[in-house]
């Protein structure tokens, strides 16, 4: 056996850069194995450990607290144990590298001997690519990526995603990263720069991110002139959550519908749980009573639990529910797995949980990943009822607001009910105005007797 030094690097983090290092897991000397946490990654959205993928003695720290690093940044050398070759398995190297040390004459003639020897065959490859250097236009929009291209570029799984929905050609894009490599900026600045160099290549942006919508551009004025200003950056969650709402609403025919929930019974119910279970800190809000009848709603409505793949409905078996929750840094959506197997207690549970660490920025991906389904809740705040945006890949969002009490008819005499506003936004190609009034109402009515959820 001998030892060999091998680099542990920083992985595809998503496409961010220069992401803050709070916590460094070993040091020289440790021996690790693999999935090991190394460090512990901190972007504006959320928390990451980075695991390793070899086992060793550590034998160099590269990156320490406090450090910005991107995908590519050295983590740690490891001091890895591989196998010695044999006296006759080592004679054999030494002998090739003589000989090409030796012999780069024979090589030269060799070559000279195949380029003789090429037929006019290779040729049309030659013009292909050509073609496609001088017609920029067809590596972007919905004209088919050259497939030979796209294998061999330089990049990670989020940029060759980001080129698949973009329809980009990645041979034809020039990488910024260590290595050449291909980021997802890359990847932006070139379909900026088609978007932006003629009619054509709009026209093929257009009816690749969404139908062609010829819109004008934004308008650029000086606020200054008119009086005092402030200019503040936008924050990495708001960068994001900005783009991903932009294009659902774009792209998702929306239609909402409103409902009021007769919350009367309810509110009793959960403030008898909150005395029962306030030995055990647990504070069970109306959040947690709408996750669960949202589940029955889904079971009861299959296509509410979908998303749409091009002309495919896929229909999901599991109900995972997320909910938004406001943090100082923007809006983030954590996930409930698996919530028609969990109750009220162990739901409300990880509501509190999931909203502490989404307050504090400590929310790791796969927490805000899977949702089938999302709940907008502004009961908090206030108001009468809003549009909430689907959240995509979803089909569907419930949205909901600070119930109040109404005067309701109940056949003879008003009385005082606490009514609590829904509001559901759905995506019109899979749901019709017609079921998803059914799908609301079938909640208000869970929510009305939510005994009915047992049955």
């Amino acid at each position: 056996m001998m030892s060999q030094i091998a680099e542990i690097k920083v992985p595809d983090i998503g496409g961010a850069d220069n992401v803050d290092v709070i916590e460094v897991a070993v040091k020289i000397g440790d021996t690790i194995a693999v999935d090991d946490t190394l460090v512990t990654l901190e972007t504006d959205k959320a928390t990451m450990d980075v695991p390793a993928d070899i086992a060793g003695t550590v034998k160099a720290v590269h990156i320490k607290v406090g450090d910005k690093v991107s995908e590519g940044s050295i983590i740690v050398e490891i001091e890895i144990e591989v196998e010695s070759e044999s006296p006759e398995d080592k004679s054999e190297p030494e002998t090739k590298v003589e000989n090409s040390l030796t012999a780069p004459t024979a090589e030269k003639a060799e070559a000279s001997k195949a380029e003789s020897t090429v037929t006019p065959k290779a040729e049309p490859a030659l013009t292909v690519d050509t073609n496609t250097a001088q017609a920029p236009k067809a590596a972007f929009g919905t004209t088919p990526v050259n497939e030979a291209n796209f294998t061999k570029a330089h990049a990670g799984p989020s940029a060759r995603k980001l080129a698949r929905e973009l329809g980009v050609d990645l041979g034809l894009v020039s990488g910024s990263g260590l290595k050449s490599r291909i980021l997802g900026d890359d990847i932006k600045s070139f379909v900026k720069g088609l978007m932006q160099g003629g009619a054509a290549q709009s026209s093929a942006a257009g009816a690749s991110l969404g139908g062609g919508l010829d819109l004008l551009p934004w308008p650029k004025v000086d606020f200054a002139k008119f009086g005092e200003v402030e200019i503040k950056e936008l924050s990495r969650i708001n960068k994001i959550t900005g783009q991903n709402l932009s294009r659902n609403w774009v792209m998702i025919p929306h239609v909402t519908v409103n409902e009021d929930a007769d919350m009367t019974e309810l509110e009793i119910f959960r403030k008898q749980l909150n005395k029962e279970w306030e030995r055990e800190s647990v504070k069970l809000s109306p959040l947690a009573f709408i996750i669960k009848a949202s589940v029955n709603a889904l079971k009861a409505f299959p296509e509410f639990n979908s998303s749409l793949d091009g002309d495919n409905l896929i229909i999901k078996k599991y109900y995972n529910i997320g909910f938004a929750a406001d943090t100082p840094n923007g809006l983030v959506v954590p996930v409930i797995k698996d919530a028609d197997k969990k109750g009220l207690k162990e739901i409300s549970i990880e509501l509190g949980e999931l909203s502490k660490r989404a307050r504090a920025g400590k929310l790791k991906p796969q927490e805000m990943q899977g949702a089938c389904f999302t709940i907008s809740s502004l009961g908090g705040i206030g108001g009468t009822g809003f549009t909430p945006i689907v959240n995509a890949p979803e089909v569907a969002i419930l949205g909901v607001c600070k119930s109040t009490i109404k005067p309701i008819w109940n056949g003879q005499e008003f009385e005082p009910r606490l009514m609590c506003p829904l509001s559901l936004s759905f995506d019109h190609r899979v749901i019709d105005g017609a079921a998803g009034m059914r799908f609301t109402v079938y909640i208000a009515d869970l929510l009305k007797d939510f005994r009915r959820v047992t049955l």
